[in-house]
């Protein structure tokens, strides 16, 4: 034993207090607080024991602590941790006190005076955090990414709340308001999770929409509390820039115990996140009455039958005794006595309540209080709401229906009454809800279908034009940005989120009309002569002329909006543009957006007549009008935006260029099956109209005729015929 390990308890307070003085942390640590992490006499806020590395952000003992290990060698043990973009200094010294065994664990930030010079710990700092940045964080939201979990997490052991968060509809997000409103609407949703969490918990990415939640030594109802609340605040928050987008998610949690790993705990938490997704916007947990009281229930044929549930608010007990009388055969009754209650409950169950049943007069916050409360948090839009009063005044029911409410049951009770109107209102919420959700579904194919169509439609323009697809894509990405400032910057032009997506979408038909152009003007690697240069300028009248002669679809707003675009994204804000010599606003501003978008695309975009630009350049030139005039307004958005777009941007080096042949013919066996499929779609639509319009059923709509409708196509939009 060495003498200068031991000492007595009032050394060791001395030599604490001494060392307190130089070092940042200082503390003691014995046997079993090594083992378990919980530091004795020392809880936090919850009053749960604090853990020894709670101090690194960790959910787990480390599993390089050098205090365990020179408590086990009876050593001295030296580290370097890296935390916060700071580096610590860990000193692990083994003593006797009193004849009882201990580490004292010294911890000291380093500056830049201590072990090395200042140079020296920046450069360390860099790698470290470079290391672990590039390791372990997801680039889009800046937290934990799937690495981080099945490196570091996977397989702990821990007491934790383990919770499974999936962000509803996603999907629809994406493909309805584009990739950046889903990226935005995930960083929103991390965002509001970080802030409603402790700095111990660790918030991982598991891939696309799904997060994974551990909360190290949490207790059961602070768990199911905390998720709840993260719950609320997401539904409550809204997407900047995209007002239409509403957020919800799904979230299935567990209790994680000592023995356990988190894999396992995942495992559950993941089944009761998919439990919620039934009904959206939703937590369960293991433990919760909430899914209990969810269970569908056996009936006398031993089959199963869901029960809704039904809240009924009333300060009176006797009142919701009657109620629950009346109804608790075929429903799940639970029960409010006052306003406060009654949000409570509504924060608690969310969309799990099918009916409020609702008093108006009540101490404190009356009825009116919480349809109030409905509204402003959009409760009402899901939860149908019938009053129950005996105040039946024309004043009062004339306000409640105002503010939301579906029905009113006047007291006394009539149980007959009861059942049929709760029975009628439940059953049009339901018939709504699956209304909603079956147009929702119409409306997002046929977007898909039109998003589908014009894609393939400007891909035939690309390839004719001897460039990669990426330029539809880029003006496709730069008039969503562009469209999205536009609308922060003025209310001038009142353009709705739907007209924002339907310029969106037609900006990819842009440049239609070059179908109509030779081959040799549209791909001269020259400057074009004058001549060259008018029958080019053409492609704007060609392509209005193609959706002008749409047929049946002339008058559907997309084909309006493209024949815009088409027509006038050549004109310019000081009437020199081309071919009408429009000047200001009288150009739409569908085709002023798309014309500045195509504009910053051509420049720094490799081109067979030119090289790209970098996007410094290009801005330059616009700005400066090297271009042609473009409205002010716009070249503030885009200003304000350069850096986003920026991003955005990606060089084609001459190695990875897309024109090289052997690519090109890849894109083009790609192209002729993506048009092969696209063909079948259309000829089965015109063989069906064909039909139905009383023609012959055995008209010739595949093969041959297939082709014979593309060659009509060709004579009659750009042969003139």
């Amino acid at each position: 034993m060495n003498k200068g390990t031991a000492m007595t308890r009032q050394e060791s307070e001395v030599m604490i207090k001494e060392l307190s003085k130089v070092f940042d942390v200082v503390r003691l640590l014995d046997e079993e607080t090594l083992e378990t992490g919980n530091i004795k006499d020392v809880t936090d806020a919850e009053g749960f024991p604090c853990k020894c590395y709670s101090f690194w952000k960790k959910g787990d003992n480390c599993k390089n602590c050098t205090s365990r290990d020179a408590f086990r060698k009876k050593n001295e043990q030296l580290k370097l941790e890296y935390l916060d973009s700071n580096i610590y200094q860990v000193i692990s010294k083994y003593v006797e006190i009193d004849g009882k065994p201990y580490v004292m664990e010294l911890i000291n930030q380093m500056n830049a005076d201590a072990v090395m010079d200042e140079d020296g710990r920046n450069e360390l700092i860099k790698q470290l955090s470079g290391y672990n940045r590039e390791l372990y964080t997801d680039a889009l939201t800046g937290i934990y990414n799937r690495r981080y979990y099945e490196e570091r997490i996977r397989n702990s052991n821990m007491s934790a709340g383990v919770a499974m968060i999936d962000l509803d509809d996603f999907k629809i997000y994406n493909d309805t308001f584009g990739h950046d409103a889903g990226d935005l609407a995930l960083t929103t949703v991390v965002g509001i999770i970080k802030d409603n969490v402790r700095r111990t918990d660790m918030l991982i990415r598991m891939g696309g929409d799904e997060f994974l939640l551990v909360m190290p030594d949490i207790g059961e109802q602070a768990f199911a509390d905390k998720l709840n609340q993260i719950q609320g605040k997401i539904h409550s928050s809204k997407v900047p820039g995209y007002s239409q987008l509403r957020l919800s998610v799904s979230i299935g949690g567990v209790l994680s115990g000592s023995g356990s790993t988190v894999e396992r705990a995942i495992r559950k938490a993941d089944q009761f996140m998919y439990q919620a997704k039934t009904c959206k916007n939703m937590v369960v947990t293991e433990h919760d009455e909430q899914l209990k009281e969810q269970q569908e229930s056996v009936n006398n044929n031993g089959s199963k039958a869901y029960k809704y549930r039904i809240l009924v608010v009333d300060d009176s007990e006797m009142n919701r005794e009657i109620l629950s009388e009346i109804l608790n055969e075929e429903y799940d009754i639970i029960e409010a006595d006052s306003g406060d209650t009654c949000i409570d409950m509504l924060r608690k169950y969310e969309t799990g309540i099918s009916l409020v049943l609702l008093d108006i007069v009540m101490p404190g916050m009356d009825g009116f209080g919480v349809l109030n409360y409905m509204n402003r948090h959009h409760y009402l839009e899901d939860i149908p709401v019938i009053m129950i009063s005996s105040e039946d005044s024309t004043e009062t029911v004339r306000r409640a229906y105002e503010m939301g409410v579906s029905d009113y049951i006047n007291r006394p009770f009539d149980a007959g009454v009861v059942h049929r109107r709760v029975y009628n209102t439940i059953k049009l919420y339901a018939k709504q809800r699956r209304l909603i959700a079956l147009i929702t579904n119409q409306v997002y194919e046929k977007e898909k279908n039109n998003r589908m169509m014009v894609g393939i439609l400007s891909q035939i323009v690309e390839f004719r034009n001897g460039e990669s697809g990426s330029h539809v894509l880029n003006i496709n990405i730069f008039t969503g940005m562009l469209l999205e400032s536009l609308v922060q910057h003025t209310d001038k032009y009142d353009l709705s989120w739907s007209e924002r997506l339907l310029i969106t979408t037609a900006s990819a038909l842009h440049d239609i009309g070059k179908i109509g152009i030779d081959d040799k003007i549209l791909n001269k690697p020259g400057k074009l002569t004058d001549e060259e240069f008018k029958i080019m300028q053409n492609h704007t009248i060609i392509g209005a002329s193609i959706l002008e002669n749409m047929g049946s679809y002339q008058d559907e707003e997309l084909m309006k909006v493209a024949y815009q675009i088409c027509r006038w994204h050549h004109e310019r804000y000081d009437g020199k543009g081309y071919p009408d010599g429009l000047k200001g606003d009288e150009i739409p501003i569908s085709a002023q957006v798309v014309s500045l978008a195509d504009v910053y695309d051509a420049l720094v975009s490799e081109r067979v007549y030119k090289k790209a630009y970098s996007h410094e350049k290009a801005i330059e030139m616009i700005v400066n009008g090297e271009c042609g005039s473009f409205n002010p307004i716009l070249l503030e958005c885009l200003l304000d935006i350069q850096e986003q777009i920026k991003r955005k941007v990606k060089n084609i080096t001459p190695e990875d260029n897309p024109l090289k042949k052997r690519e090109k013919k890849e894109e083009l066996k790609e192209f002729e099956n993506t048009k092969e499929d696209f063909m079948d779609i259309v000829s089965k639509n015109m063989q069906k109209e064909y039909s139905d319009l009383g023609n012959d059923e055995t008209a010739d709509f595949s093969g041959g005729g297939k082709t014979q409708i593309l060659r009509d196509i060709r004579k009659k939009y750009l042969e003139g015929e």
